[in-house]
């Protein structure tokens, strides 16, 4: 028996099981909230795809995203990364990634953890959708114009309120698997 999955993620190995695995589970956890954020502003302009196949390209340049390290890095370990063919060699991007791991240790002084801060927005649960189809989801909300707009404000870079909702629905904060999707109720 076929299982149904959500349209966008047919016919690559790789793409599914990212579906079925992670995209749309509720991740509380800093460091993965810190590694969706970044590839996700990497991921501005192109698709998903592109980045997914350079994930671990991505994890061994930016130190497994340990936004610790990534917050000192220099101008040294700046030109390598502008240097590396195994991740997107976007100066502004990389700059953004640098900056973005400082504001994300500032709200965990704030707030005691980045996964606080984000998922109050939802007041810590979920938000379920019901979309027939991906192709019915939008690219953003007035909740995501408002998160990102909060984080611009804090001194975050290349999260538009597109990339911040693609952020939520990696991270479940919103649950868009379609409907009639296997994952739709497990997650």
């Amino acid at each position: 028996m076929e299982i149904h999955r959500c349209g966008w993620c047919k016919n690559d190995d790789l793409y599914e099981a990212y579906h079925d695995l992670e995209w749309g589970v509720p991740v509380k956890d800093d460091a993965t909230l810190f590694e969706f954020l970044i590839l996700e502003t990497f991921q501005a302009g192109l698709s998903w795809i592109t980045i997914l196949r350079k994930r671990e390209n991505f994890r061994k340049a930016f130190d497994n995203f340990d936004y610790k390290k990534i917050a000192k890095y220099d101008d040294a370990k700046r030109k390598a990364l502008t240097q590396d063919p195994g991740i997107v060699r976007n100066k502004l991007k990389i700059n953004a990634t640098i900056s973005n791991a400082q504001a994300f240790i500032k709200i965990q002084e704030e707030f005691g953890s980045f996964s606080t801060y984000i998922w109050d927005f939802v007041n810590g649960k979920p938000i379920k959708n019901s979309f027939k189809s991906y192709k019915d989801t939008p690219a953003n909300t007035p909740l995501s114009d408002a998160i990102s707009k909060d984080l611009k404000k804090r001194g975050f870079k290349f999260v538009g309120s597109t990339v911040i909702y693609a952020h939520m629905q990696a991270t479940g904060m919103v649950n868009d698997h379609e409907v009639n999707c296997f994952r739709y109720n497990e997650v």
